[in-house]
């Protein structure tokens, strides 16, 4: 099997149990239905677990465009294998949430609420501040990848590292996911929105593509600067792409902070008076 069967396959399954958690957890008449952020974080971190497992022999199991970027800033992934690994991220994605719209399918008309829905496959700010979820998702991914190449760097029994990184996912969940649902990786978010947009789903509402962009750009930025400090300051390997992408991320989380969406607090304050 090719590497870029490899990521499409590991992908799939990694949204097939991630957006499944969701679709129980949220979707009306599951018996899993309000069973809450613990039980999420868990079913993201055995996804990713899994997934690594079953794709990791294959195709080293990115998974994650941001990590497939960062690998590539690091010297230690191949650029022009790049749009590969990505596109076949981007298909698994797509079809894994296709397989969640059919294992759950009488469970869309049941559930009225078309933000809940959405919130199966895509992933959304509990308050809408532009610049503090970009924010989050940069340091998020930041600390997925920084986090990957240090568990990548230490010796474990054999087969034992894809249950670890899969922890790591839900200490990632339960510590900073709350935000913005922690997409931390471009591919599950924007492979399972198309899906949502395109798959006649019943009673959905829009998908949301003014957010869209913040957990495509953000885990792009924040894992090439995770990838980037970690060669630099582990490995002893400076590289002026740091610099690069930092300038980027500055002048993105200002632009984001300048003409970005913020909380009306004045008229929340009247609201509640």
């Amino acid at each position: 099997m090719s590497a870029f069967w490899g990521e499409l396959i590991g992908t799939m399954v990694l949204i097939t149990f991630g957006a499944g958690v969701c679709a129980a957890v949220t979707l009306k008449k599951s018996f899993a239905q309000n069973a809450g952020w613990m039980v999420i974080t868990m079913g993201w971190g055995l996804a990713v677990a899994i997934a690594v497992y079953v794709s990791g022999p294959i195709s080293g199991a990115h998974l994650n465009p941001a990590l497939t970027i960062a690998l590539a800033f690091n010297g230690s992934f191949p650029w022009e294998q790049v749009p590969s690994y990505i596109t076949a991220q981007m298909i698994g994605a797509f079809l894994g949430a296709g397989l969640v719209v059919l294992h759950y399918l009488p469970h869309w008309k049941e559930t009225e609420d078309a933000g809940a829905k959405l919130g199966v496959f895509a992933t959304k700010p509990a308050i809408h501040h532009t610049f503090a979820n970009l924010l989050s998702e940069i340091i998020g991914t930041f600390i997925l990848v920084f986090g990957i190449l240090a568990i990548g760097a230490n010796k474990f029994t054999d087969g034992l590292n894809p249950f670890i990184v899969g922890f790591f996912i839900v200490a990632i969940g339960l510590s900073l996911g709350a935000t913005t649902g922690y997409a931390i990786n471009p591919a599950r978010d924007l492979g399972p929105r198309l899906a949502h947009f395109f798959l006649p789903i019943p009673g959905k509402g829009k998908s949301n593509w003014k957010y869209a962009w913040i957990p495509v750009v953000g885990p792009l930025l924040g894992g090439s600067l995770g990838g980037i400090f970690y060669h630099s300051a582990f490995e002893g390997k400076e590289s002026p792409a740091f610099v690069y992408v930092g300038i980027v991320t500055v002048l993105i989380l200002l632009l984001s902070y300048t003409l970005g969406t913020k909380p009306d607090y004045k008229t929340a304050k009247k609201t509640a008076a």
